[in-house]
């Protein structure tokens, strides 16, 4: 399975609700703004520009921590 495959919603069942809201809780200790950048993409439904523009950071910046935070969410959601 291929990072990019993993999708992270509102509408998975709640064992992957909590799963993803623990890694979430553990990456937000982390690095906070990559964490609120998976809760506006992925829980609020905005663009990486939107959520860009909401944290303060470039859209390549957004890209790469959006990147950085999708991996990072797999591996502690496949580990756990």
């Amino acid at each position: 399975m291929d990072v990019q495959d993993v999708e992270i919603s509102a509408d998975s069942d709640d064992e992957q609700l909590l799963a993803i809201h623990e890694a979430l809780d553990r990456l937000a200790a982390k690095d906070k703004v990559k964490a609120e950048l998976v809760k506006l993409r992925y829980f609020v439904g905005m663009t990486i520009e939107e959520a860009a523009q909401i944290l303060g950071v470039s859209e390549p910046t957004a890209k790469r921590h959006w990147t950085y935070a999708r991996a990072w969410l797999y591996h502690e959601i496949q580990k756990g």
